[in-house]
């Protein structure tokens, strides 16, 4: 099932994935571009953009600038979060220091989210009846 998104936001995630900043294209090109696990830049989600996005594992990556740590943008980053987990996603957040001066514990923390994530959702699905032999028949 697709995530609902709104068209206008569209040409803003490309430009956005044009301009990415410089921990967002460290980020993708050298980890999640090549993860095996699909991930997309600049999603339009809901009236958001997530900075990367994972279908498969229902999660996103967000990169947090200075903006993020005042009062307002600490507010309006829990109002998005609680939206997003109505829709199952769970968010990541690191901030760009992070990325910049801890990257393989960045890179770490998001691998084992999407495996446990994958894990959980693998659990939850219904398991199929194991296939039987046909019985033989007695002449």
């Amino acid at each position: 099932m697709s995530l609902p998104y709104q068209n206008k936001l569209i040409p803003r995630a490309k430009e956005l994935r044009k301009n990415a900043t410089k921990q967002e294209n460290h980020l993708w090109y050298d980890f999640l571009r090549s993860y095996p696990v699909r991930f997309q830049r600049q999603k339009t989600i809901d009236h958001f953009i997530a900075d990367f996005y994972c279908h498969a594992a229902k999660l996103i990556i967000e990169l947090d600038g200075a903006q993020h740590y005042d009062e307002q943008g600490l507010a309006r980053d829990k109002e998005r979060t609680a939206i997003l987990s109505e829709y199952g996603v769970e968010v990541l957040r690191f901030s760009n220091t992070e990325v910049e001066n801890d990257f393989r514990r960045v890179c770490t923390v998001i691998d084992s989210a999407v495996n446990k994530r994958m894990r959980a959702f693998a659990e939850a699905l219904p398991q199929s009846p194991t296939a039987t032999a046909p019985s033989k028949r007695e002449p």
